[in-house]
């Protein structure tokens, strides 16, 4: 678990900011903040069947930020080794209640992930973005990343859940 430095808390906010590793009991958490903050509306019973499966996993990194004894937004990041390219780690997925944007929060999560990446060894952190998310796209910008390319992004269902 990681606080702010010197306790410090993002611009507006009361208390410090915690940021610390999910855990199970996360899952209705993540759960609203998956459909609230990115439109991808998941159940507490679906997260939390894939966060068992993920947490124990050590190539995934999923954290989560505390205000007020309440997760407001979480990262998850996992390994990405491929053969052409030194290894990475790649942002899945980030997120923040709307009420609690532009307060700091994904940038200390952010902030964390990059620090425990650095600590394994990896050359870079990378992330997708959907094109018509232009406010993620300067927000990252300024937390230092730099547009690669652009890439259609290609996906064939397999099960029924995912032909939804």
């Amino acid at each position: 678990m990681r606080h702010m430095e010197r306790g410090h808390s993002p611009a507006g906010q009361a208390g410090p900011l915690i940021i610390r590793r999910a855990a199970l009991s996360d899952a209705a958490a993540i759960a609203r903040l998956c459909g609230e903050a990115m439109g991808y509306p998941s159940s507490p019973e679906e997260v939390g069947k894939r966060l068992q499966a993920l947490l124990p996993e050590c190539g995934q990194c999923i954290l989560v930020a505390e205000m007020q004894g309440r997760v407001v937004g979480y990262l998850h990041a996992c390994d990405y080794q491929v053969l052409y390219a030194p290894p990475m780690k790649n942002i899945l997925g980030l997120a923040v209640l709307p009420d609690w944007r532009r307060r700091g929060i994904a940038a200390a999560l952010m902030n964390e992930l990059e620090r425990r990446a650095g600590e394994t060894g990896v050359a870079a952190v990378r992330l997708v973005s959907g094109e018509s998310r232009t406010g993620a796209h300067a927000f990252y910008r300024a937390q230092g990343y730099q547009e690669e390319k652009r890439q259609l992004n290609f996906k064939k269902a397999l099960t029924g859940e995912e032909k939804r």
